[in-house]
């Protein structure tokens, strides 16, 4: 058992949604209120962040909740500052749960005098105080070699599995699952695995960044709902593209399930004029009314598995068991 009074949350401006409902799915756990720390995040006139805690930490088990996505540097910075504050108040441990990982794309040098944009990222998170790390669907697992604290991945593909076991269950045997380029296969796999279909992979070479030339669509989609799977979603070309291909190679639906929804630019347009039947994403990113307005786009919820790894984290006990679906199914039960 923890040796702190209990677990508190704080949370910056990113995505106060989901921080609300981490915190009330806890309280639902726990069966002991559980709301969130009463502090501010402002601005200064010329964009400076400020941080004031108002309540008292000394001692604290203390988990931030912040995505680092758009305007990443701003809510990067916020995170770094609300870091300081709480270990400048002495709390006993600082986790920061980050549900989008921004700059993760950033993960290796891609050609001469470029940066490894998330390991500067990584150093400067340990360099506030932070100890632990909880965040979901790294875009590329050696992230968590970066960091020289404990980094807990959460996956978003049990929670895909039955959302489809769900939507999908008079179907689930005309299912294709699909990678959208072969450095994905590893995370197509899983999926299918846990929902016992077929996989497939459409092979994509690229002239430039967010330019595809061609793709090429490797195994039989003829007749099959395809399920594209990815860690990933920014502007939606690549995307789109793949879509129209599977259904010129016979597929009979193509939907998406894809884990963080960044949306820019035109996404949300390309999504709607799009030949995907839907694409599902969850609410590591806050949705804009853009998004919310897309009759194809879907959230699903990740708060339940956020608390429970959060309660996990402070309890000493295991986090992977989230990632069985027995564990899982009861923490959703009634929300598919």
């Amino acid at each position: 058992m923890s040796l702190t009074k209990e677990p508190k949350l704080i949370t910056g401006n990113s995505n106060m949604p989901l921080s609300s409902a981490i915190a009330r799915r806890m309280s639902l756990h726990r069966g002991v209120s559980q709301g969130l720390v009463e502090a501010r995040v402002e601005r200064f006139n010329d964009g400076e962040i400020f941080v004031e805690v108002y309540d008292n930490v000394r001692g604290e088990d203390m988990f931030i909740i912040q995505s680092t996505s758009n305007p990443a540097n701003d809510n990067l910075m916020e995170l770094l500052i609300m870091a300081d504050a709480l270990r400048r108040s002495s709390a006993q441990r600082i986790t920061a749960v980050i549900p989008y990982f921004g700059y993760a794309r950033q993960d290796r040098r891609s050609k001469a005098r470029t940066p490894i944009s998330a390991k500067l990222v990584a150093n400067m998170l340990v360099g506030t105080g932070i100890e632990r790390v909880l965040t979901m669907d790294l875009h590329a697992a050696q992230i968590q070699g970066f960091f020289d604290i404990p980094v807990d991945n959460l996956y978003a593909s049990p929670i895909f599995a039955l959302d489809i076991k769900h939507q999908f269950k008079d179907n689930l045997d005309d299912i294709m699952v699909v990678s959208p380029d072969v450095g994905g296969v590893a995370r197509a796999r899983e999926l299918a695995k846990r929902i016992n279909a077929p996989l497939s992979i459409v092979d994509k070479r690229r002239e430039k960044a967010g330019e595809v030339a061609e793709m090429t669509v490797i195994g039989d989609v003829t007749g099959k709902k395809c399920f594209i799977v990815d860690d990933m979603v920014d502007t939606a070309g690549t995307l789109c593209k793949a879509a129209e291909v599977l259904m010129e190679n016979g597929a009979s639906e193509v939907h998406a399930y894809i884990t963080h929804g960044v949306l820019s630019g035109p996404a949300c347009e390309r999504i709607t004029n799009s030949v995907m039947k839907s694409l599902v994403i969850t609410d590591t990113i806050a949705a804009t009314e853009a998004v919310k307005k897309t009759p194809n786009i879907r959230v699903v919820p990740t708060a339940p598995m956020f608390a429970q790894a959060i309660l996990n984290i402070w309890n000493g006990t295991s986090v992977s068991s989230l990632f069985d679906t027995d564990m899982l199914e009861p923490i959703y039960e009634g929300m598919f």
